[in-house]
C-alpha cells in the first residue's frame, strides 16, 4: 500500500467553493476474490461555477468513468485523482466503476480470515482519507451529501451499514439513506456476524463480533447494551438535539487500528473489547467510556463535522471528556472514571506536551495545511489535553452553560459543519465570562504550566502560595490534610477550598501548619504539579494513608512527573511503590504505577547494571499484592498483580509450574492470556522454545493466539529467531497491522543487548523503506512499536538525530521518530541525574 497524495487545506477550499454535492448511490461487490472487490459510485453534484476540479479514486483497476454520460479518459487518473474538466454551471452526475484492493493494515476495506474457523470478514476504516480505496469521492468533511448503499456478499453472511440494512430478492443488501454525512464516516461492515439485537428509545440497537468470539459476547451482551441504553438516554438528557440516524449499532471488529471509530449508526471497535480471559473492572469501565465516547460523536462529529482537520480536537476532546463524565453520571457499576483517565489517560496529554512535536489543542490552520499533517494530531494534545481543558472549562463557566453553549452549537450547525469560532461563539451566548479569552489561553498555547505550592507557617495560621510556572489562569481545589492522631499512617481532611492561580495574594488560613497541602486535589485543571517540601515528605511516608484514590492518583501523578524531570530519583518511586502500593484498593491506580515502575524506570531510567535489582524490588512488591488477596475479595487487583509479577520476574521455575498446572496457586487459572503472558515471559529468558509455542498455538489457534505466538517467537533470545522476526517486520509486505505490532512488540526486550545492537543500526533506514512502502499505519507502528527502546544509549540518540536530519521520512514516521527520540534524550537525562 503505498501513500497517496494529500489533499491540502487550500485545494479544499477550492473546491468548496465551487462544489455542492448532494448525493452518492455506491454499489459494491464483495464477491469477486480474496484480493479485490468491485465498487461503483454515482456522485450527484452541483457546479456552483464553471471550471476544473478533481474527484479522489485509489483503484486496483478503473474500469471506467463517465461525466454526465460521457466518457472520460482513465489514463488521466494521476495517483489518486481523476481530473474534472471544463465543467460547467449546473447539475452533474459523474460514475466511476473500479477494482478496488483489499486492506491488511486496517486502511480502506479491510479484509480478515479467522484462523479459528476459516470464516472471513470485511469493515471499512475510512478516516482520515481512505474514503478513495473503497470509492470515489470529493473526499473533504465539509463536502456533505447523502448516501445510498448497495452490497453484494456471500449468501451467510449479514452487512452492517450506517442505516437499517435488508436483504433484497435478488440477495443484494440495501442499507437506508443516510442524512448529510461527510465521506469519511461511510461504514460497512460484512461477514457471518454473530449478533445480539434489541430495541431502545424505538430504535434497533444491535451488538455484533465474529463467530468464533460469540460465546465471550453473550457473556457480555447485558452490560454492554446496559451501558449503551444509558449512555443514550443520558445524552438525550443533556443535548436537546435528538439522536439523529435511525438505529446504533455496534461492531467488534478484527484487527482495527484504532479504539473505536464514530461512524454514524455503526460504530467499530477493536474486538478485544469482546474479552477472551478474565479482566478486571478498569478495563470494563474502559470500554464503556469508549461506548460513551463514540457515542458522543453522533452529536459532536457526525451531526455537526469540523470543516477543516484543524478543528478535529473538536471532535476528540469534547468525546473524550464526554465519555469519562457520561460514564459516571449514567451507571454506579464502576469506580469514579476519573481516577482511571488521572493515571493513564492525563498522563499521555503531559508527555505529549513536552515533546518538540506538541501542538495547541486548537492549532492555527496554517499548521494543518494537508491531511498527512492532520493525521499526526491524533495524539495526547487532541484527545487527553484538550479532554483536560474542557473539564478546566466546565469547572470555571458552570456545566449548566457549557451545555447551554453545546446546545446552540447543535442547532445552529446541525447536519453541517462548523469551525473553532463558531463553537467558542456559542458558548459565549451562554455565559457571561470571556470565553474567547479563556480559549486563547488554554487552546492557542503550548506546553504545560507548573503549579508549585510554597507553604509558611506562624503561630495561629499558615499561608498557601502558589507559583505558576505559565501563562494560563486556573481553577483548582485544595486539600489539605492533617495526621490521624489515632492511626500514624492514615490522613485525615481537614478541609478542602477552591482558588484561582495566579492569586491575588498568598492565601491565609487558620490553624497549624498541615502534614499535606494537595493543589489541584480534583484534577480538575491541567498542571503539572510540585508540593511543598513537608508534603512532599508526606507523600512519600504516607502516602496510602491518603483517603481519597482521585486524590491519590494525584500525587503518584506528582511523583511520576517529578522522575521524568530528574527531580526525585528513580529509586525513591520504587521505593514509594514498594512501601504504598501492596495498601492501594483502586484496580487503576495499581496498574498504572506497576506499569511506570517497570516499563520506565526498571527498564530505560536506571542504569543496565541496576536493573536487576529494580526489577527484583517489583517482584517482590508484586508477591505482597499477590499475598495480600489471597481471600478471594479482590480478584481484580490479584489479577494486576499476577500480571505484573509474570512481566517482570525471572523466576522461571515459578512461571513454569504455573503454566504446567494450568493456575496461579490460589488462582486465578491460567485463561489464554495469562498462559500467552507467561510463555512470553519465558522466552524472553530463553526458558522456552519453538516446540513449546508450537504446542501453545495448537491449543490456542485463535487469531489472539496467533499473536501471541508472534512475539514469543520474536522474543526468543537466539540469532536464528531475531533474524526471522526482522525479515517479517521489515521485508514482508503480507504481514498484517496486529501481527506487524505483535512480533516488534516481542522483538526488543531489555537484557537482550548482545543480540539486539546490531540491530538498532538497521533499524532507521529499514524502518524508513518500510514507512514509503506500506502506508501511514504501519509506518507509525513502525515508528512506535518497531522502536529500539530499551536501547538507551547515546549511540542511538545519535544515529536517530542524524536520520532525522537527513533522511526523506514519510510525515507519520518522522513524528514517531522525533517523539521516540525525545523520549530517548529523557532517559539518557533522568539516569545521569
Amino acid at each position: 500500500m503505498t501513500p497517496m497524495p494529500v489533499l491540502t487545506r487550500e485545494e479544499a477550499q477550492t473546491r468548496a467553493r465551487i462544489l455542492d454535492v448532494h448525493r452518492y448511490t455506491i454499489d459494491l461487490d464483495l464477491t469477486t476474490g480474496d484480493d479485490t472487490f468491485d465498487s461503483t459510485t454515482v456522485i450527484e453534484f452541483t457546479a456552483l461555477a464553471a471550471g476544473d476540479t478533481f474527484v479522489e479514486v485509489k483503484p486496483a483497476v478503473l474500469r471506467g468513468a463517465t461525466l454526465d454520460g460521457q466518457p472520460l479518459d482513465p489514463a488521466a487518473l494521476d495517483d489518486n485523482r481523476l481530473p474534472l474538466t471544463g465543467l460547467t454551471e449546473g447539475r452533474h452526475e459523474l460514475r466511476v466503476d473500479t477494482a478496488m484492493r483489499y486492506s491488511r493494515t486496517g486502511e480502506g476495506m479491510h479484509r480478515f480470515t479467522d484462523p479459528t474457523d476459516g470464516e472471513t470478514y470485511t469493515y471499512t476504516q475510512l478516516f482520515l482519507d481512505d474514503v478513495q480505496r473503497v470509492f470515489a469521492a470529493f473526499d473533504q468533511p465539509d463536502l456533505k451529501a447523502v448516501f445510498d448503499l448497495t452490497v453484494t456478499a456471500p449468501d451467510h453472511w449479514t452487512v452492517l451499514a450506517n442505516g437499517v440494512t435488508e436483504r433484497q430478492e435478488d440477495g443484494r443488501w440495501k442499507a437506508a439513506t443516510t442524512p448529510r454525512i461527510s465521506t469519511y464516516l461511510v461504514a460497512v461492515a460484512a461477514g457471518p456476524w454473530h449478533s445480539v439485537r434489541t430495541e431502545h428509545a424505538g430504535l434497533p440497537f444491535g451488538v455484533h463480533c465474529r463467530r468464533s468470539l460469540a460465546p465471550h459476547l453473550d457473556a457480555d451482551a447485558a452490560e454492554i447494551l446496559d451501558v449503551t441504553r444509558r449512555c443514550f438516554d443520558r445524552y438525550h438528557e443533556k443535548f436537546t438535539e435528538p439522536y439523529p440516524f435511525d438505529s446504533y449499532d455496534q461492531a467488534f471488529v478484527p484487527e482495527f487500528n484504532a479504539g473505536a471509530m464514530e461512524n454514524p449508526g455503526l460504530v467499530t471497535f477493536r474486538d478485544e473489547f469482546v474479552f477472551r480471559s478474565a479482566v478486571t473492572v478498569a478495563e470494563r469501565q474502559t470500554r464503556a467510556m469508549v461506548i460513551a465516547h463514540e457515542m458522543a460523536h453522533m452529536w459532536f462529529g457526525d451531526l455537526v463535522t469540523l470543516r477543516w482537520w484543524d478543528d478535529i480536537w473538536l471532535n476528540e476532546s469534547f468525546a473524550e471528556y464526554m465519555g469519562y463524565q457520561t460514564v459516571n453520571e449514567a451507571t454506579a457499576r464502576y469506580p469514579d472514571t476519573w481516577i482511571g483517565y488521572g493515571i493513564a489517560r492525563k498522563s499521555w496529554g503531559y508527555d505529549a506536551d513536552q515533546r518538540p512535536s506538541t501542538h495547541a489543542v486548537a492549532p492555527d490552520p496554517e499548521a494543518v495545511p494537508d491531511t498527512a499533517s492532520a493525521l499526526l494530531n491524533f495524539d495526547g494534545i487532541s484527545y487527553a489535553k484538550g479532554a483536560s481543558a474542557l473539564r478546566q472549562l466546565v469547572a470555571w463557566m458552570g456545566e449548566k452553560e457549557f451545555l447551554a453553549g453545546i446546545n446552540n452549537h447543535f442547532a445552529r450547525h446541525r447536519f453541517g459543519n462548523a469551525t473553532l469560532a463558531d463553537f467558542i461563539d456559542n458558548l459565549a451566548t451562554a455565559t457571561d465570562r470571556d470565553v474567547h479569552g479563556w480559549a486563547d489561553a488554554w487552546l492557542r498555547t503550548t506546553g504545560i504550566d507548573t503549579l508549585t505550592a510554597d507553604v509558611t507557617s506562624e503561630p495561629g495560621r499558615w499561608t498557601l502560595a502558589l507559583h505558576r510556572d505559565g501563562s494560563r489562569p486556573h481553577r483548582a481545589t485544595v486539600g489539605v490534610y492533617d495526621r490521624d492522631l489515632a492511626d500514624g499512617r492514615a490522613l485525615v481532611l481537614r478541609e478542602r477550598h477552591e482558588t484561582d492561580v495566579p492569586q491575588e495574594a498568598p492565601e491565609a488560613r487558620p490553624g497549624t501548619r498541615p502534614a499535606l497541602v494537595v493543589p489541584n486535589e480534583h484534577d480538575l485543571t491541567y498542571a503539572k504539579i510540585r508540593l511543598d517540601d513537608v508534603s512532599l515528605e508526606t507523600t512519600l511516608r504516607a502516602l496510602s494513608g491518603v483517603p481519597d484514590p482521585l486524590t491519590r492518583a494525584v500525587l503518584w501523578n506528582t511523583l511520576r512527573d517529578m522522575v521524568r524531570d530528574g527531580d526525585l530519583a528513580p529509586a525513591d518511586y520504587l521505593a514509594t511503590a514498594h512501601a504504598h502500593l501492596p495498601e492501594e484498593t483502586d484496580v487503576s491506580l495499581v496498574d498504572g504505577v506497576l506499569g511506570f515502575a517497570l516499563h520506565q524506570i526498571a527498564d530505560r531510567y536506571v542504569p543496565d547494571g541496576e536493573r536487576a535489582a529494580a526489577r527484583a524490588t517489583l517482584t517482590d512488591l508484586t508477591r505482597d499484592l499477590i499475598r495480600r488477596t489471597e481471600d478471594g475479595q479482590s480478584p481484580g487487583l490479584r489479577l494486576t498483580a499476577v500480571r505484573h509479577f509474570i512481566d517482570c520476574t525471572d523466576r522461571t521455575g515459578t512461571l513454569q509450574g504455573w503454566l504446567a498446572d494450568g493456575a496461579v496457586p490460589g488462582g486465578p487459572d491460567l485463561d489464554p492470556e495469562l498462559r500467552w503472558r507467561v510463555l512470553r515471559r519465558l522466552a524472553v529468558l530463553g526458558a522456552t522454545d519453538e516446540a513449546s509455542i508450537a504446542a501453545e498455538l495448537d491449543r490456542d489457534p485463535s487469531a489472539t493466539g496467533q499473536e501471541g505466538a508472534a512475539r514469543c517467537r520474536a522474543a526468543l533470545p537466539t540469532a536464528e529467531a531475531k533474524a526471522t522476526a526482522w525479515e517479517r517486520m521489515f521485508h514482508d509486505d503480507t504481514l498484517s497491522n496486529y501481527l506487524f505490532n505483535a512480533t516488534a512488540e516481542g522483538f526488543w526486550q531489555p537484557g537482550q543487548e548482545d543480540l539486539l545492537t546490531p540491530y538498532v543500526a538497521r533499524y532507521y533506514p529499514e524502518a524508513t523503506a518500510l514507512a514509503a512502502r506500506r502506508g501511514p499505519a504501519i509506518a507509525t507502528a513502525a515508528g512506535r512499536q518497531a522502536f529500539p527502546v530499551y536501547a538507551v544509549t547515546g549511540d542511538n540518540l545519535r544515529r536517530g538525530d542524524e536520520h532525522l536530519a537527513t533522511a526523506d521520512l514519510t510525515p507519520a514516521l518522522r513524528r514517531q521518530l522525533v517523539d521516540r527520540l525525545d523520549d530517548l534524550r529523557r532517559a539518557l537525562r533522568v539516569r545521569e541525574s
